[in-house]
């Protein structure tokens, strides 16, 4: 029962909240209740008039009576700190899977100020403080991220308690701008890429009867397949065979390099890669699966190469199905689309 409720009533804010990245607050979108203090004071109110009445004692009706008054002049100033209010979404940040991602908004008052108000994502809150009438403030308003994709809130609150913190008035904006957010950085593993001056060769050679082998002590994040394994039943030495015939390009960063590995795995390891080449100013290109970007240099093109890692298999968070920010829910049918490259989840 509770599910179907509050089921219907997110059904009822989005109908009256539209998806838009600039939201203007009126009398329809707006909502105030009392606060945990505003209905203490309520009851105290009640009381004081029924003790009035009981003992006839025009003082205690005078301050009911007074009190009552200021309860109602908070409640119209309150609503009035919010109303006419235009919030805007100016930029959707970038950044990595686990932090927190920063959205750029602005907040205009209309023909009356603003004052004490609070935005607020999940559980992340910033303070605006005080907006004067035709003003505007630029606020930056952190939302976590859990995964790389598109990073888009459900909901922004705005919310004010002033001026007695007796009643609470609040608005939600709901974005159409995401945000992108890039593959935590793995640390990769020494790999041999299978592309060479840009033309993808067929699949790696074979290593056995390969005499031109490089042996080095094995390091962690090597892969198993690399490790001689019978030198190893021999004589306990745990070494790596890198196999000169089967080195490509060290110009590209390609994902079909780490065979057997996760493909949430793979492109952690080349955003590291991404990162490292683009502190040394190196030339580079990536391959993935149904998208090439051609070797390049400069932070530009490295930013180029981490939004194409973000969005890979993704798919664009849509206006009438967007899922809560910061969540995959798997189902049955979304297994094989997470097991076949470029399949949107």
């Amino acid at each position: 029962m509770s599910r179907l409720i509050r089921s219907r009533f997110q059904s009822w804010i989005n109908r009256r909240i539209p998806r838009s990245d600039v939201q203007v607050l009126t009398q329809r979108n707006l909502f105030i209740l009392p606060t945990a203090a505003g209905v203490m004071f309520g009851l105290l109110l009640l009381i004081m008039l029924l003790t009035g009445i009981n003992y006839q004692n025009s003082l205690i009706y005078l301050v009911t009576f007074l009190l009552g008054a200021v309860f109602v002049g908070a409640m119209h100033q309150t609503h009035r700190n919010l109303s006419g209010l235009e919030l805007t979404l100016v930029q959707a940040a970038e950044g990595f899977a686990g932090d927190d991602i920063l959205f750029h908004l602005r907040a205009a008052a209309g023909k009356d100020d603003a004052i004490a108000l609070t935005l607020s994502a999940e559980d992340l809150s910033v303070p605006v403080g005080h907006v004067s009438s035709g003003q505007s403030v630029d606020v930056a308003l952190p939302v976590p991220s859990a995964f790389r994709g598109y990073l888009r809130p459900d909901r922004i609150r705005i919310e004010t308690r002033f001026p007695f913190g007796l009643l609470k008035a609040w608005s939600w904006m709901r974005p159409v701008s995401a945000a992108v957010v890039f593959p935590r950085p793995i640390a990769a593993p020494e790999v041999i890429s299978a592309i060479e001056d840009g033309e993808q060769t067929a699949s790696s050679r074979s290593p056995e009867g390969n005499d031109h082998a490089e042996l080095r002590p094995w390091r962690e994040g090597d892969m198993s397949q690399r490790v001689m394994w019978k030198r190893y039943a021999r004589s306990g030495q745990m070494v790596v065979a890198d196999w000169e015939a089967d080195k490509g390009s060290p110009h590209w960063l390609d994902f079909n390099a780490f065979a057997g590995t996760d493909h949430e795995l793979r492109l952690g390891y080349l955003s590291w890669l991404v990162l490292e080449r683009g502190k040394s100013g190196a030339r580079f290109g990536l391959n993935l699966p149904g998208q090439v970007i051609e070797p390049d240099s400069g932070p530009a093109h490295a930013t180029r190469c981490l939004r194409a890692l973000a969005v890979w298999g993704e798919e664009k968070p849509r206006d009438a199905f967007a899922a809560p920010h910061g969540t995959r829910n798997y189902t049955d049918s979304d297994s094989a689309a997470v097991s076949t490259p470029g399949a949107p989840r």
